[in-house]
């Protein structure tokens, strides 16, 4: 990789960085794929460790939604923080990535389509959602969710 398409990628990492809500976290392979880097999650992290200061640096955790090591302990400290005022809790040092991960796709196509409310005050559409198929032996077997 040259100079220019470093600074293109350090650029891309950092709209992308950028974009993440608060509340939310995302992982540095994460941000590889996204960027259309799979496989460089080390490169994000290189560049996150130099980014400017308008970029929520402390939303990328690592694959197990802990806080990478780094040189000086209280920049892990500062990271802790920050996510728990966010309303981030680390539980022995991880971040639940099941429930505080963020999806960008997921979130565009929430953010696109049509709510409709029933009566209880769910979306109607989460209700008509087909039932998960689980089976064995050849079988299907609906179970409501």
């Amino acid at each position: 990789m040259n100079v220019a398409d470093g600074m293109r990628f350090r650029a891309a990492v950092y709209a992308l960085v950028r974009r993440v809500p608060a509340g939310l976290v995302v992982t540095y392979g994460q941000v590889a794929a996204l960027v259309g880097r799979a496989r460089s999650a080390r490169a994000v992290g290189s560049a996150m460790g130099r980014c400017p200061d308008d970029v929520p640096w402390h939303r990328v955790v690592n694959a197990q939604g802990g806080i990478s090591r780094r040189r000086q302990s209280s920049g892990m400290l500062t990271q802790r923080i920050r996510l728990e005022q966010e309303g981030v809790p680390l539980r022995r040092g991880r971040v639940s990535l099941a429930r505080y991960r963020w999806e960008p796709r997921l979130a565009d196509e929430r953010r696109r389509a049509p709510r409709a409310r029933g009566s209880a005050g769910r979306l109607a559409d989460e209700r008509r959602r087909a039932p998960r198929e689980r089976g064995g032996a050849g079988e299907a077997v609906r179970v409501p969710r």
